[in-house]
């Protein structure tokens, strides 16, 4: 396999939200033709490729991730037709396009879930997952919906409880039915033909289900972590080993790599949220006949020590063998980086800090909207929510609005992501002086620092696909070096707010960064590291 068809090896993939990215239409909603509109915009960061999340046919009360027609576009986001022309364009721009297939539900509006759900005995009867009540009438185990209360959803029709890992509006296909399996690769395979990329796998670890629904065990060590759910929420609380994660996966995993071999230069990334993340992350990506790359929640949680990222990093390089991984540090359903980790505190800074750090370890990188500019999440009242996780359990979390508001392009009251309306979600007083606007003029940025390091990145392949070997870390500083055939560099990291220095055991040269980062420096026989800084240097060969 030559380097043009690894191209997603050590990517930068840019997730666009169509719904908050640009309203080309000024009906308050993103869509397809926004993102065309912005395609300069979006190559001139320097990222590989773009992830669009759904914009499939939907009743939208998941906002997209509950598709009632795989193979057609919403008519809020635009037509087919412009999905094409958003392809040709990127295209043209020397990026590539993925998608975001959900496969492990579908609406309730779906015209499979309304055949399945009228009989015992139609064709589609059982293309979903149901199960009959308990003789007392309660649900058929303790399986858990991620949104809140259990995973079953009575249907008065066929007098049975039908599963929904999410909303109860999205019922969980029943992939132990081959006909499901069948169906559901011909969706991949009709946007394959459309000229798409590559997939972003939706819960990509939740298709198979325990046939004999055994209960879940309880959770011994209950922690933030990566089934990515908070602990006011009782999803956390047991292990999920029957409901997710099952062993079958791997073979609708290795069918589903087939099909992508038959049309070259294509990937996949899979979002993985179980206990046991690394590891899966490991199983489904090792051996060149799954998927291509996988990322977790691992780095999506409030832990931002540099404990926390060398541990992660080493645990999943320990067992990763010749697979690949992905790594993000926000996206859409995650409160934003500059107040998750930056707490909103020398917010500029850490944000700085913290991409170039993500941009410097082994693997894939996908970057959100919004996080090129530093946005803090915006604050948002009760009624002004729409999120259905959010609405549940407000007020401890308050949804996932906060991370999916406008992105802001101009400084005004509508930030100039729509001209006539008031935008679906508000826009925050104190996201729209970050505009791209704004920021564009700023030569010490946070979005010309991402531009400039994202391009020096470039340069150095060993940035993009070396090893990589840790060396010292604290709780706020990381060293490693990352190796190449010809070239070998020194990364020390420094996320605090005070100077550090390193004993310096290696010649190094010091590499000229970007001027809108903070560069450390080497005096005598240190590696000086002022606040929030970053040191890349290359490592002389004796």
């Amino acid at each position: 396999m030559t380097d043009h068809q690894e191209w997603w090896r050590g990517a930068v993939i840019y997730q666009v939200y169509p719904r908050s990215f640009f309203d080309s239409n000024n009906d308050g909603i993103g869509d397809l033709p926004g993102v065309t509109a912005k395609m300069n915009y979006i190559a001139a960061l320097g990222v590989d490729a773009i992830w669009l999340s759904p914009f499939f046919t939907s009743p939208m009360k998941d906002f997209g991730y509950d598709v009632s027609d795989y193979c057609n576009v919403d008519p809020i986001f635009g037509s087919l037709e412009d999905f094409d022309q958003l392809i040709q364009s990127a295209h043209e721009h020397g990026l590539k396009v993925m998608i975001d297939q959900v496969l492990n539900h579908s609406s309730d509006q779906h015209p499979w879930f309304v055949e399945s759900r009228r009989s015992h005995d139609n064709d589609k009867a059982d293309w979903y997952v149901w199960a009959d009540a308990n003789p007392d009438g309660t649900v058929p185990n303790n399986w858990l919906s991620v949104f809140g209360g259990p995973a079953w959803h009575w249907d008065s029709r066929r007098r049975q409880y039908y599963l929904h890992n999410f909303l109860d509006s999205q019922p969980d296909l029943n992939f132990h039915n081959p006909l499901v399996v069948d169906a559901l690769l011909e969706t991949v395979e009709f946007w394959l033909k459309r000229g798409v990329d590559g997939f972003r796998l939706d819960t990509a670890n939740y298709y198979y289900h325990d046939l004999e629904l055994t209960n879940n065990p309880p959770k011994e060590d209950v922690i933030e972590g990566s089934i990515g759910v908070r602990l006011d929420n009782p999803y956390a609380y047991q292990l999920h080993i029957y409901d997710k994660s099952r062993p079958e996966n791997i073979g609708f995993l290795q069918r589903l790599r087939h099909l992508l071999d038959q049309y070259p230069n294509t990937t996949t990334v899979g979002e993985v949220g179980c206990d046991f993340a690394l590891n899966t992350m490991a199983a489904y990506t090792q051996g060149q006949d799954k998927l291509h790359m996988c990322y977790s929640f691992d780095l999506l949680t409030h832990d931002s020590s540099m404990t926390h990222i060398r541990s992660t990093m080493e645990t999943i390089e320990a067992g990763l063998g010749d697979g690949w991984p992905c790594w993000s540090i926000g996206n859409h359903d995650v409160e934003r980086v500059a107040t998750r980790w930056g707490q909103n505190h020398d917010a500029i800074a850490k944000s700085k800090v913290y991409m170039t750090m993500l941009l410097s370890l082994r693997g894939s990188v996908c970057l959100y909207q919004g996080e090129e500019l530093g946005l803090p999440e915006a604050e948002l009242n009760f009624d002004q929510l729409v999120d259905p996780f959010g609405i549940a359990f407000w007020p401890e979390f308050k949804g996932r609005d906060g991370c999916r508001t406008p992105l802001p392009w101009e400084n005004n009251a509508l930030g100039g992501f729509t001209q006539s309306i008031q935008p679906w979600l508000p826009i925050d007083d104190k996201q729209r002086p970050l505009a791209v606007s704004v920021q564009g003029e700023q030569p010490d940025s946070i979005l010309n620092a991402y531009r400039d390091f994202l391009h020096f990145r470039r340069q150095y392949p060993v940035l993009q696909r070396g090893g990589i070997e840790f060396i010292h870390h604290d709780d706020t500083t990381l060293t490693f070096v990352r190796s190449g055939e010809d070239m070998r560099l020194f990364v020390a990291i420094n996320t605090s707010e005070m100077e550090k220095r390193l004993p310096l055991e290696l010649s190094l040269t010091v590499l000229a960064l970007p001027k809108a980062l903070k560069s450390g420096y080497i005096d005598a026989d240190s590696v000086v590291l002022p606040a929030y800084s970053v040191l890349i240097a290359t490592i002389n060969l004796s």
